[in-house]
């Protein structure tokens, strides 16, 4: 016993040199880390993509306020006539077309996203004949290239007899964003809990009741992005609806045309204006979603 004590001792006395020898030794600095290649290159990359992607803005809103005649390349003095006399140039070409843009987007989204909420709600509720090919179809006009589809509809349209105008370039902008519609609002409804509905239908609500105060509550965020994207691809599409569009004139058809003889400044207004529009758009929707959630953080 007395040599388990003795043992003891000794291991306790080497036990304390030991912490006494590493108190009085100075610590050592953790080496810093040398800078590699990747960590300044991914930045340097990030950089020079968003000032490359934000030379064509710039360029676009600088040049609304420049004073030109008929080209607007060169820089020749500023001006705010441009802003304020937006519709004078070409006896109002430009308003004219920028008005036919924003009439058909805003019809081929409302028909596109009804027409691609309906698709969408039966693709994944409901089992039926045809369901995968209907899926497989909804993907093509996603994946055909837009000169195919374009001249593809013209032919149609030519087949059957009806005459290009503005009507033409409203089916086919429905058409090529129902697809659209339709894999947005999908993803939508897959993700939505079936618990809810059926705690609808518990409380003795009829199936009218549940879709327009559970199931469409429930479905409006995907709704509301499937119809901005729907918009956003018909006002900013020129393959297809010059195809189909005959002598109706929108905003990306008129830029195209116009740029052979020099884009005036005045269509560098509208560009600009819609730009900002989506800024303050996407400001709006972030501080309204910002203050929504500290008004649920106050209630919880």
């Amino acid at each position: 016993m007395s040599g388990e004590v003795q043992a003891a001792a000794v291991l306790g006395g080497f036990s304390e040199s030991e912490q006494q020898e590493d108190a009085g030794a100075p610590r050592r600095l953790p080496r810093q880390r040398r800078l590699g290649l990747g960590d300044w290159l991914l930045p340097a990359y990030a950089i020079m993509a968003f000032v490359f992607l934000l030379i064509p803005i710039v360029y676009t809103f600088v040049f609304s306020f420049n004073d030109s005649i008929k080209s607007n390349i060169a820089w020749r003095g500023f001006t705010l006539d441009k802003w304020l006399n937006v519709c004078s140039v070409e006896g109002g070409a430009v308003c004219e077309a920028f008005g036919n843009s924003i009439v058909i987007g805003l019809v081929a989204t409302v028909i596109a996203t009804t027409l691609g909420t309906m698709i969408a709600l039966a693709l994944v509720r409901y089992r039926f004949r045809a369901r995968s090919a209907i899926s497989l179809l909804l993907f093509l006009p996603m994946a055909t290239p837009e000169v195919v589809l374009g001249a593809g509809l013209a032919a149609q349209f030519l087949a059957v007899g009806v005459a290009k105008d503005m009507t033409t370039i409203i089916l086919a902008h429905t058409m090529f964003c129902i697809s659209f519609v339709v894999v947005t609002v999908k993803a939508r409804v897959a993700s939505l809990d079936p618990a809810l509905e059926e705690a609808g239908r518990d409380l003795y609500g009829s199936p009218a009741q549940v879709f327009w105060r559970v199931t469409f509550p429930l479905l409006t965020p995907g709704i509301i992005a499937a119809a901005l994207l729907s918009f956003a691809l018909s006002f900013d599409d020129f393959i297809i609806t010059n195809f189909n569009s005959g002598s109706v004139s929108t905003f990306p058809k008129y830029v195209y045309i116009s740029a052979s003889r020099g884009i005036p400044a005045e269509a560098n207004v509208i560009a600009s204006a819609v730009f900002l529009f989506a800024i303050a758009l996407v400001i709006v929707a972030q501080v309204s979603r910002a203050a929504r959630a500290k008004r649920l953080a106050k209630l919880g």
